[in-house]
Formats: structure tokens, C-alpha cells, sequence
């Protein structure tokens, strides 16, 4: 089973782990991953067996040719609605003056913002979304100044010192994450989905950026057709296994907020969510859990 190197990937690996091992006898191997690595060596290796949170948006042709050629089998939506993305304010911010709720009300009301924009450091994707999205909608035109952060920890930090303080924060972020799993946001309506303009506002300094807000982004478990084909029981339960991406941002705060390891967050997520994940079982591992359950 792979482990992508990113916090909610952890935290997903650590339960399944514990649920295939604990519910359902297996022997698991976790191997340390990222996308194109992992992509790559199921290409070449039909390796490894499970990806517990893949990003396709992220893996490229290759996962395409994989998916299209049946080596792999899409199980589930490990995070619902999946990866989300978009402009954001304190939600205490948006209950005081609803019509920041929208970019329009923003660009009306540039003071009640702070007159900033939190934008991604250089180097990032969003980073270059965001910057043809603040031409598209000329946003600096309203009197908003854009910030460009110098990385993710001075982005994070903004938002948390202006929450803290209650004061005006509007800026580019993304879930699941930490900062969205302690911090009561509320993303602003940048308009509809424009899949045209928003593929066109991944080209750095687009020609004709368009406004468009962005696309929730799939998050799905993935196994090889072999091991689907071998071990269907397992394959039942990872299907089975989904967070919503609001929990798991709330999973990651309290893994930040208690120094926690992934799988001392996994053991708090099922020792308070059995109602959850004990659905997710087939009868067998549920009488093997059943201490667990307190049943």
C-alpha cells in the first residue's frame, strides 16, 4: 500500500491499515510514495497493490492509459467532495458583511478585506491560477493590493494571526488541510466553473484569462485489476472507506494541535467515529472488532 507524502494521505493509510490488519487478517507493507512515483511503478511494475489517495489531476497520461487499459480499478471517492480549492474569507467576516460572499461584493468593498489579497508563493499552481484569475477579474483595480506569500508557512500564518485577532483575511486556500480544519472559513463566489478558462489560467501569464472558480478536485483510492480480481473482500472495504474533506481537515487539526503521529490520528478518528467505520465492515472483521466497538 502506498503512502503519498502528504498529511491527509497518512492519516487515510493509518486506518486502512488498522482495519485491513485488526478486521480482516491481512499482513500490510506500507510503502513510502508520491504521485508520479507511484504512477510510474504501477506502469512498469503493476506495483504497488493499493493507492489509498490518488489525485488524478495530478498523475498525468500515464494514469490515463493505466485506467483506460483496465490495470487499474477506481474504488471510491476517498475525500467527498474530493480536493477543494478556491478564495477564501473568516466566516465571521462573511456573517458581519454577507456581501463579501462574492468577488463582486469584495471588489465593492475592498476595505472590509483589508485591501490584500493572500496569494500563493511563487513556484506553486495556484499561484499561477490565482494570478490570471486576478487579472481576469481585475482585482487590483478595486484597490486591492496582491500579497505574494513567500511560502505556504507565511500563507498559513496570515490566516491564523488574522482568525486569532479577528481581523479582515481574504486570500487562496486549499483542502484538506490544517489551517481549514481549525479556522471557520468561507469561500467566496468567484462565478461558475469554466472549464475552458480555468485549463487556459494554467498557462502562466495567459494570453486572455478568463474568470472561472475552481473545480473540486478528485480524490480517489485506486487498486491494481489483479488485486481486485484476488482479494475482493478487501477491495469491498476500501470502497467502503470515505471522509468527507471537511472532517479530514478537522482530522489534520487535531493531529497538529496534539503533535499527534498518523496513527495516533487514526486511533483518535476510530475510537470516536465507530458509527462511521464500523459501517464500512463486512460481518467477519466487525465480530473481530467487536472489543474495539465496545459490543
Amino acid at each position: 500500500m502506498a503512502e503519498m507524502n502528504w498529511a491527509s494521505a497518512g492519516i487515510v493509510v493509518a486506518v486502512s491499515k488498522f482495519l485491513m490488519e485488526q478486521g480482516y487478517g491481512c499482513n500490510v507493507q506500507v510503502v513510502p510514495s508520491d504521485t508520479t512515483p507511484a504512477v510510474t511503478s504501477l506502469s512498469e511494475n503493476g506495483e504497488p497493490d493499493i493507492v489509498p489517495e490518488l489525485w488524478p489531476n495530478s498523475a498525468g497520461e500515464v494514469y490515463d492509459r493505466l485506467r483506460d487499459n483496465g490495470n487499474i480499478v477506481e474504488l471510491t471517492s476517498v475525500l467527498n467532495p474530493g480536493g477543494v480549492e478556491g478564495w477564501w474569507i473568516p466566516t465571521y467576516l462573511a456573517e458581519e458583511h454577507p456581501e463579501l460572499t462574492t468577488i463582486e461584493g469584495i471588489m465593492a468593498n475592498p476595505e472590509l478585506v483589508g485591501g490584500m489579497f493572500n496569494n500563493c508563493p511563487d513556484g506553486w499552481g495556484c499561484r499561477v491560477v490565482s494570478d490570471n484569475l486576478v487579472r481576469a477579474f481585475d482585482l487590483e483595480s478595486s484597490g486591492i493590493t496582491v500579497f505574494n506569500h513567500g511560502s505556504g508557512e507565511t500563507l498559513a500564518t496570515s490566516m491564523a494571526a488574522a482568525f486569532e485577532a479577528e481581523e479582515p483575511w481574504f486570500g487562496y486556500y486549499w483542502a484538506p488541510t490544517t489551517p481549514l480544519g481549525k479556522y471557520d472559513m468561507t469561500s467566496v463566489d468567484l462565478g461558475e466553473y469554466d472549464e475552458a478558462a480555468h485549463v487556459a489560467n494554467q498557462t502562466a501569464n495567459a494570453a486572455n484569462p478568463l474568470p472561472s472558480s475552481f473545480p473540486t478536485a478528485p480524490v480517489l483510492t485506486i487498486v491494481t485489476a489483479e488485486f481486485h480480481e484476488s482479494h475482493p473482500s478487501i477491495s469491498e472495504l476500501l470502497t467502503n472507506i470515505s471522509f468527507s474533506t471537511n472532517e479530514m481537515s478537522q482530522l489534520l487539526a487535531w493531529q497538529d494541535e496534539n503533535n499527534a503521529t498518523n496513527e495516533e490520528a487514526a486511533v483518535y478518528f476510530l475510537t470516536t467515529n465507530q458509527d462511521t467505520w464500523s459501517a464500512w465492515l463486512n460481518d467477519d472483521a466487525r465480530t473481530r472488532l467487536s472489543a474495539l466497538l465496545g459490543q
